[in-house]
């Protein structure tokens, strides 16, 4: 049976509501529909009927920007099942026609705060998510965005289904696996995602790889670059001395790893003691015979 927010009465009255006419383009900023307001009834109508054809249980999140809506739905597996064992799916849908693109799909989504990605250009929607419920997950971060050549919302690193792998719980046999990941940003506020997977296999040479996920800053394109030699280290450095980047977007700054491996950068003291030739006896240049 399907819900739209957690009322099924007003989702139905929100189907029957819908208007055969496309929805004049938003020219707000980015906002989250109210699902119990009227002011956001015709949208929320609109996305009923769209995605009727489609598998799901419940629309979580409506946001809108321009022409497009970004729509969270989860699927339960049956009425039994607990609300943990819900899947999403993060769809991007068309306010002008009924045009819809799914964009990803998984398990545990935390929608995150805004983050700055390129210089001069609007803030993302970061965000996390899981490849599985229960189980040895795969965590993935991406960044949704409006597309403007396209006129709909996107997500950023996609390969398939997955994003940018960011923790793992599945270490390769034998072998003990540490990890760390925080959103770091630059001295000009652009702002990236680090990750550092250290891998110790026992008796042969630990390894390690350390990779950045952010936009070309000439281009504006998706990179994932592995870093080697200077950038590394100076990733790991980063990456273990992060603090308060941002809630959700860092972890594993406590961990041994980090602890043997972070030199902090000590500050140089200002000296507040005078001189010791200093008699207090100084004058004015216009003083002095």
């Amino acid at each position: 049976m399907r819900l739209v927010t957690s009322s099924l009465f007003y989702g139905l009255i929100a189907a029957t509501l819908f208007a055969a006419a496309p929805l004049r383009a938003q020219q707000d900023p980015f906002r989250w529909m109210d699902f119990h307001s009227a002011q956001d009834r015709d949208v929320v109508a609109w996305v009923t009927r769209s995605l009727a054809v489609e598998d799901w249980t419940a629309i979580r999140e409506i946001g809108v920007q321009f022409d497009a809506a970004l729509v969270v739905t989860t699927l339960r597996a049956s009425p039994q099942s607990p609300p943990s064992e819900d899947t999403f799916t993060v769809w991007s849908l068309s306010l002008t026609s009924h045009n819809g693109t799914r964009l990803l799909k998984g398990a545990n989504l935390r929608l995150l705060d805004w983050i700055q990605l390129a210089d001069g250009q609007p803030r993302e929607l970061g965000a996390l998510y899981d490849d599985c419920n229960a189980c040895a997950a795969e965590t993935f971060f991406t960044a949704f965005h409006y597309d403007f050549s396209q006129h709909m919302w996107a997500a950023r690193w996609m390969r398939g289904n997955q994003a940018a792998l960011i923790w793992s719980a599945n270490p390769a046999q034998g072998a003990a696996l540490t990890q760390v990941y925080a959103l770091l940003t630059e001295p000009n506020g652009r702002q990236l995602m680090g990750t550092w997977s250290h891998i110790d296999h026992g008796k042969e040479k630990p390894e390690d790889r350390l990779y950045c996920y952010d936009l070309d800053p000439i281009h504006g394109l998706e990179r994932t670059q592995l870093l080697n030699g200077k950038e590394a280290e100076s990733m790991k450095q980063r990456l273990c001395g992060a603090e308060g980047t941002m809630a959700g977007l860092e972890r594993g700054q406590d961990s041994l790893l980090c602890q043997q491996s972070y030199k902090p950068h000590s500050a140089r003291k200002p000296v507040l003691t005078p001189p010791v030739n200093n008699r207090g006896q100084s004058q004015p240049p216009a003083m002095r015979r």
